[in-house]
């Protein structure tokens, strides 16, 4: 009685089909993922490290990547 079976599933797939129709429904799919394809694109390529990125300066020592900023010492110590 809490979940749906998988006749009720059906029933509002066929109804959803008649609604909105078949080429509809998959050019939604297709829009769809394609932005799911778009976001895993641009979480991978926010995650890689690019030398020379707007952080800072960067420079290679050892095959490690350093990062950081280049400040000027005050003179008050």
């Amino acid at each position: 009685m809490g979940s749906f079976s998988i006749w009720h599933w059906l029933i509002v797939l066929i109804i959803v089909m008649l609604v909105f129709g078949t080429k509809k429904l998959r050019n939604i799919g297709a829009d769809l993922g394609g932005a799911v394809r778009g976001f895993k694109e641009g979480v991978k390529e926010g995650t890689s490290d690019k030398p020379g990125d707007a952080a800072g300066t960067t420079h290679k020592a050892e095959g490690n990547i350093i990062e950081g900023e280049i400040r000027e010492k005050s003179k008050s110590a």
